[in-house]
């Protein structure tokens, strides 16, 4: 699947629609991450991963993994546009016996490939995948996403550390750079200082990019899709909640579901 940029930013813009849409509905969910990485999952799903949305249990795709699984009303919304699923699917959100949960679950819906829960596992599960590509000879790239929150974490860092002493050249790692995390701006809770720098300390190739421009993310994921041996990185600066004012760098966003008013403000600045 390859599309125009246009045509990616009104995809990434529709799925903003039904991002708040839903979690509107469910009274409950994680608006800001998921507007803050909307742009950069669409120019993925766009123009490079390859997937069967009839097959999706294909061996040979490529493997997103959404670490930082809570966005997950990202990932149905894009699973949405490229048809894996429903509308009436996404819109039963968070509730009881639906395939879209709360957190991305890859028991529960098709075309996700990874069950989300505690931060920091991610990398981990997708250098694993990498390796059985290699051990299946097969060229499947492993994109994960994590936030930077997340790289907080431990097992993160280990994970970081083993893909370059393994020569993990099919992974490459988006960071959604949107600078707050759970319950506050990532500086005030631990700050995590230049992560350009520190990737780059432990053998990863960078690239830092607005997670919001079209052109450079495309550019940025055909610079990643390169295997030289080396695992990559995209440093994506990103504005947590993006496309809605009130929801825009605002860390009460994070985890909280918009009421009818503010569902009626976030419509109309997304139409």
């Amino acid at each position: 699947m390859i599309i125009e940029n246009r045509e990616l930013e009104n995809m990434a813009n529709r799925c903003r629609i039904n991002i708040i849409k839903m979690i509107h509905a469910a009274k409950a969910g994680h608006p800001g991450g998921s507007l803050s990485s909307i742009d950069l999952i669409t120019g993925l799903y766009g123009t490079s991963l390859n997937f069967d949305v009839n097959n999706p249990d294909w061996d040979d795709r490529d493997r997103f993994i959404m670490s930082k699984g809570h966005a997950s009303p990202a990932i149905y919304s894009i699973l949405h546009e490229v048809g894996f699923l429903e509308e009436s699917d996404f819109m039963s959100f968070r509730k009881l016996g639906s395939i879209c949960q709360g957190h991305v679950d890859m028991k529960w819906t098709n075309g996700v490939d990874f069950s989300a829960g505690s931060l920091g596992m991610g990398l981990s599960f997708g250098l694993g995948c990498s390796f059985a590509a290699k051990l299946d000879d097969s060229d499947r790239k492993i994109w994960v996403m994590v936030g930077d929150g997340e790289t907080q974490e431990g097992q993160l860092w280990e994970a970081i550390m083993a893909a370059d002493f393994h020569n993990a050249g099919n992974l490459k790692m988006i960071i959604d750079r949107n600078k707050i995390q759970n319950d506050d701006f990532v500086s005030k809770q631990m700050e995590i200082g230049d992560l350009s720098i520190k990737l780059k300390s432990f053998g990863w190739e960078v690239k830092e990019i607005n997670g919001h421009n079209m052109k450079e993310i495309i550019e940025s994921i055909k610079w990643a899709e390169i295997d030289n041996g080396r695992p990559k990185a995209i440093l994506a600066n990103t504005v947590k909640g993006k496309g809605v004012s009130f929801m825009e760098n605002n860390p009460s966003f994070h985890g909280m579901a918009p009421n009818d008013e503010q569902l009626k403000i976030a419509m109309e600045e997304l139409s």
